[in-house]
């Protein structure tokens, strides 16, 4: 394992490779589900609009404790506290919510999930933090603190920690908020990194139609396309 990789009080750290931008745009207001329709989580941030798949089949208590928390409003007014370059952005601290940035990354709802541990970590997958194997030998995940990867990370798979869920739409404000681990004004962040805090901040989080939300990404990489067709056009002339 990377010496990169500490103790896990709710943190990571870990050289991970570049990777290319993804895009997304914004959308109408979300529609409000159906009882029983299957539903996506949409999180409103600073720094545009992001859009999460949840895989209740590969992680089903993770992913019903998250949009448990979604519901109750628990990450509106949060934001991500701890920004590695080409590695990850993680948030889902409710510390961040008061005006003492040094206990950011220290929190929770004072419960942890059972490990769910199996799918890869991949550009865009989403999964949870948690406590370090010394104290956690069973790799219970945090209660609430997740992360966005950005590159592929086959160490944190050989590491164990619980994926449940992908961006399918906004990859172009993860990687916005990304960016600001390279700003040397900011704070180091616990465990490494950097801590743009409410640059990064997660206004509001919701429930969201699956269908709507996979249409929605579907219409974010038609015109991505697009948009590098007219770049690549442009350069060749």
């Amino acid at each position: 394992m990377s010496k990169h990789l500490p103790a896990l009080v709710f943190a990571l750290a870990l050289i991970a490779p570049a990777a290319h931008a993804a895009t997304g745009t914004a959308a109408k207001p979300a529609a409000k589900p159906a009882a029983g329709e299957p539903t996506a989580v949409e999180l409103e941030t600073s720094q545009g609009r992001i859009v999460i798949q949840l895989n209740d089949k590969e992680a089903p208590k993770t992913c019903a404790n998250f949009r448990k928390l979604v519901q109750g409003g628990f990450y509106d007014g949060t934001y991500f506290h701890r920004v590695i370059s080409s590695f990850m952005i993680q948030g889902g601290d409710p510390n961040t919510k008061d005006s003492d940035p040094q206990n950011d990354g220290m929190g929770g709802p004072g419960w942890t999930v059972p490990a769910e541990i199996g799918l890869p970590h991949v550009r865009g997958a989403v999964a949870t933090a948690r406590q370090a194997d010394a104290v956690n030998p069973k790799r219970d995940s945090s209660g609430s603190q997740f992360f966005i990867d950005l590159a592929s990370l086959p160490s944190l798979d050989q590491g164990g920690y619980t994926v449940f869920g992908k961006v399918i739409d906004g990859m172009d404000a993860v990687d916005k908020i990304a960016a600001f681990a390279n700003d040397a004004t900011l704070p180091a962040a616990n465990g490494g990194g950097r801590n743009p805090g409410k640059k990064a901040l997660i206004t509001k989080a919701r429930l969201i139609p699956l269908a709507q939300a996979t249409k929605g990404a579907e219409k974010s990489a038609q015109k991505s396309e697009k948009t590098d067709k007219a770049a690549a056009d442009t350069t060749r002339h």
